[in-house]
């Protein structure tokens, strides 16, 4: 398959537009007339991430984050972005990311879903087309109500991570939840004026915790990495059902921190 046909059902499934203005979705590097049978998809074109690819004879590497966000000078062996890069180019595989335009389109109902949240509506819109609004992050009622401690333990079993942090009162009632995958410490306002108890989101330091629970929200951070891994699989799952001739590389499950 030719990389510019795989990359046209891509975009009509997370459009390009959908992504925010600062990010840099799309193709990262590569040929768009490259045949393509082998897919390798992770969250980060980390350099561990694309040994492997290269390793399994990847002619795509897919990820959510991209590589490429702010202007590059040089492309160096010295660089730490232009050795990756170099390393994409001489292994002949191509790099596309989606990111904000997959969280628009894709990112927040699937966490909402894993969650069985009710009456799911849009944390923030960012836009509106044929489709309807959208935007990211949902808002939406828990199956039944419970408490904050309840309700980590459920996001803990949901997305199949080991431990998330929460601030709040461990036996504080909870019915209504806001998740947002990633990086929410900036939408945690827009929960609390939604009606949300809790904000499911990720990269909440300390400032951000203690001041929303004095708002009057509890916060659940699940990591950045610990909700945003959906990516992987459902991606898959969508590749597979568009192009089962393909044949699919997944990045193991795997934390980038240890805690001890």
């Amino acid at each position: 398959m030719i990389l510019d046909k795989l990359l046209n059902a891509l975009e009509e499934f997370c459009p390009l537009s959908y992504a925010e203005k600062w990010d840099n979705c799309g193709l990262q590097a590569g040929r768009f007339d490259k045949e393509v049978n082998k897919v390798y998809i992770a969250l980060d074109a980390t350099g561990d991430v694309i040994k492997k690819a290269g390793d399994a004879g990847a002619d795509l590497i897919l990820t959510h984050h991209p590589l490429l966000f702010d202007g590059i000078k040089h492309v160096t062996d010295r660089d730490f972005t232009g050795k990756r890069i170099l390393e994409i180019i001489r292994k002949d595989m191509a790099l596309y990311a989606m990111h904000t335009n997959f969280d628009v389109a894709a990112m927040a109902d699937a966490a909402a879903d894993m969650l069985s949240l009710q009456d799911q509506t849009i944390l923030e819109v960012t836009g509106e087309d044929e489709r309807g609004l959208h935007g990211i992050g949902k808002v939406g009622r828990a199956e039944s109500p419970m408490t904050l401690r309840e309700t980590a333990e459920a996001v803990k079993q949901a997305f199949r991570i080991p431990h998330v942090r929460f601030y709040g009162d461990p036996d504080a009632r909870m019915e209504v939840l806001a998740v947002l995958p990633g990086s929410g410490k900036s939408e945690i306002d827009l929960a609390l004026k939604a009606g949300a108890d809790v904000m499911i989101t990720g990269d909440i330091n300390h400032h951000a915790g203690i001041d929303a629970v004095e708002k009057g929200i509890a916060v659940i951070d699940a990591g950045h990495y610990g909700v945003e891994k959906l990516f992987v699989p459902y991606m898959a799952n969508f590749l597979k059902n568009c192009f089962p001739e393909l044949e699919i590389f997944l990045q193991e499950e795997k934390e980038y921190f240890t805690e001890v």
